[in-house]
């Protein structure tokens, strides 16, 4: 097994740190935030940052035990590039046809009206 050099792990730790961190900031996020489409996009940044600083931690940490580029761990991370942007505006439709279904007051009118039989 290959030797680590210091200022890798250091890395690698300040990577995972940064990581809790901004996990850290997305749960409270998620808290604090009082309706459902506050909470959609901010504290997903900061989950996304958290997954990016994971990822690169991994590559880095990997890369030097095995003495070539791994890029395994950003398969994570380009499964997360193409699935949220999908994902994001299913749950905001979803819960806006929910809100108008139950008759809330406080949200914005179709684009189109609807059509009658």
């Amino acid at each position: 097994m290959n030797q680590v050099p210091l200022w890798v792990e250091a890395a690698v730790a300040a990577l995972l740190v940064s990581s809790g961190v901004f996990v850290l900031v997305s749960a409270v996020g998620f808290l604090r935030l009082p309706d459902f489409f506050l909470r959609m996009h901010p504290p997903a940044v900061a989950y996304t940052f958290g997954s990016w600083c994971v990822a690169l931690a991994g590559v880095l940490y990997f890369s030097m035990i095995e003495s070539r580029a791994v890029l395994h761990p950003w398969l994570i991370i380009i499964m997360l590039s193409v699935t949220v942007p999908m994902t994001t505006p299913l749950l905001a439709r979803v819960a806006l046809f929910r809100r108008r279904a139950a008759g809330a007051v406080d949200i914005p009118p179709p684009l189109t009206p609807p059509r009658g039989p």
